[in-house]
């Protein structure tokens, strides 16, 4: 609905979902407002971290420690798909860092027995369990660990991406804007995400008492080189004989990327019959575009 003042509309509906402003009603100020500046720190007490901007949107980059932050982060950190704790869903969560016991993802590994004996609702053989768990955790792969660390916009296939391009969570960290935006799928906000993650101090605290607690962070086997090795390729329409996945998955073989959509970064495009806009733009941009037999012939399976 409008929003009024009297008879003068302020605020109104506009497309789907988002108001728009119409009007300032100056004449309602009484002389004691203030204009709003965005903090260039984190605001909440205990945290401090720089306050970033991508996009439209401002967010705190302390993820890994800020007391807003922390349940989220936590709970994040112990999931299934990222360092799997089982023991410790939100509730729990919740009671160690009520107790005092979790201030940041580092002081999981400094829970003990009798820490949380200590607490209401645990028994030996659940406390036990837990700890087990945890100890189990430090034997996780990197892009669980890549995926655990929260980084605003990195999922589980963008860890992944990182994992197998870096191979160690150091080369990850060490990498830079522009090393970022040459990998396939990771665009220029998702490397910006990466890199003002790993600029907070922070982040790198909390990161460097994982690595003490773990004794070792896992690495990733570097991908053999093969025919193509670091080239994206996209591919378009029907390929006579060769299925889409068939065709991704020897792509990959050889040490390739398969991209969904036709770029600067594209090495070259593979296309079937009906191709569709793929192609056209691959011509725009001239794209070499590769029948199925030229791409066949690249990969020695003619």
């Amino acid at each position: 609905k409008d929003l009024r003042i009297g008879d003068k509309v302020v605020v109104q509906r506009a497309g789907d979902v988002i108001p728009e402003v119409v009007k300032s009603l100056i004449d309602k100020r009484d002389g004691t407002e203030t204009p709003f500046i965005m903090p260039e720190t984190c605001p909440v007490e205990g945290c401090g971290a720089v306050v970033k901007r991508v996009g439209s949107i401002h967010y705190c980059t302390g993820g890994l420690t800020c007391p807003a932050q922390l349940k989220g982060s936590i709970t994040h950190f112990v999931s299934k798909t990222a360092l799997d704790i089982d023991g410790m869903g939100e509730r729990n969560v919740e009671q160690f860092i009520e107790a005092g016991f979790i201030n940041k993802v580092s002081d999981i590994y400094t829970l003990n027995r009798e820490k949380i004996l200590s607490l209401d609702r645990w028994a030996e053989k659940s406390v036990d369990n837990l700890i087990k768990a945890i100890e189990a955790s430090k034997a996780t792969t990197l892009p669980r660990l890549v995926y655990a660390l929260g980084i605003k916009g990195v999922g589980e296939r963008g860890a992944r991406i990182l994992a197998e391009e870096f191979g160690t969570l150091t080369n990850i960290m060490a990498a830079d804007f522009e090393r970022l935006t040459e990998i396939a799928d990771i665009g220029p906000e998702t490397a910006a995400n990466v890199v003002n993650f790993f600029a907070e101090t922070h982040n790198h605290g909390v990161i460097e008492e994982l690595r003490s607690a773990f004794g070792s962070f896992p690495v990733m086997e570097a991908k053999e080189a093969g025919a193509l090795s670091g080239k994206v390729i996209v591919i378009t329409g029907t390929l006579p004989t060769l299925k889409r996945a068939e065709a991704k998955a020897k792509i990959e073989a050889a040490g390739g990327t398969v991209s969904g959509s036709v770029g600067n970064k594209t090495d070259f495009v593979v296309a079937g019959s009906d191709p569709g806009s793929k192609y056209d733009k691959a011509r725009k941009l001239g794209i070499e575009v590769l029948d199925e037999d030229t791409f066949k012939a690249l990969l020695g399976i003619l």
